[in-house]
This record gives structure tokens, sequence and C-alpha cells, in this order.
């Protein structure tokens, strides 16, 4: 007789927000999202590290936004109807990332949690935590938020956190 599976814990899931970047999905862990907004009007600060694209006025709160395109080296973000900030909080810091679209919430077992390949984090890169394969989708990009925030505190040197020059 086969011995069924225990169904896992709810507090063993992970909850993941999805969403879109140059036609790419990627995701971030739902506990660090606070809210997706709208696209709204983003005031550049001056002299600010090229990462951070300005802070906007979120319900009376100034909040940094970083263009999410920009920390990937993939671009700048685009302003359509679709575009969201997804206002996130990591250790008391608030900030904005500029998406292309919010898509999804993902609800899967840590098993389903992939590691990124052995060549891409023998080479240094960290920016993508984990990766997620779907039946005939392309897999999804767990980002490490992090690695991210560690990018703009460094963002001063002028290199987006692929090594690659940025301006």
């Amino acid at each position: 007789m086969a011995k069924a599976h225990a169904p896992i814990p709810d507090d063993d899931l992970v909850n993941l927000a999805c969403f879109e970047l140059s036609g790419q999905e990627y995701a971030l862990p739902v506990a660090n999202v606070r809210e997706i907004v709208r696209i709204m009007q983003i005031t550049p600060l001056p002299n600010a590290p090229g990462m951070i694209e300005g802070v906007i006025d979120l319900r009376g709160a100034v909040v940094p936004v970083l263009d999410l395109a920009k920390l990937l080296g993939r671009g700048t973000g685009i302003s359509d109807s679709n575009a969201r900030i997804v206002v996130l909080e990591l250790e008391g810091l608030v900030f904005g990332l500029w998406v292309s679209a919010s898509t999804d919430v993902l609800t899967l077992s840590p098993v389903d949690l992939e590691d990124v390949p052995a060549l891409a984090t023998a080479t240094g890169y960290d920016v993508v935590r984990h990766v997620i394969r779907r039946a005939d989708q392309a897999p999804v990009m767990v980002l490490s938020l992090d690695h991210l925030i560690s990018a703009v505190k460094h963002s001063s040197s002028g290199h987006s956190i692929e090594g690659e020059a940025t301006g």
C-alpha cells in the first residue's frame, strides 16, 4: 500500500509576488511587499545615484523609487498603463521598484524553488536567488532584495548590479 504524502503546512509555503520587466517574469517574497500601486509622477532627486529614479508621495510618505530595469542592466522602465510601483519594506527600509506590470501571486512549496545554475553563482552572480520552472512557460526568477539594496548603496561607482557600466 502506497504511503500518502502529508500535506505541507501553510507556514511551510512560500508566497511570491510576480511582476514583469521587459518580457521576463520576476518574483519577490510577498512578506516584503507593502503594496503595489499604479505608476505615478516620480520626482527626480538632484545628484542621486542613477539607480534611484526619484521619489513619490504615497499618502503623505515620501518613498524612493528604483527603476528595476536599470538595476538589472535592461534599459529603462516603461511608463504605460500596465506599469506599477511595487512598494517594499526590508529591515525598516521602504522603497519602490518600478516594473512593467504586476502579474500574479504564486504559492509554492520550498522544494519548487530551484537553485541558480552553478556557472552563474561561480561568477559572483547573485541577484537571482532561485528559479521557478513552469510547464510550457519561461522560468520565473526570484530576486534577492538584499542584493538589490546592496547594489543601490554601491551605485555611486556607476555600475549596474551585473557589473556593466550604466552611464
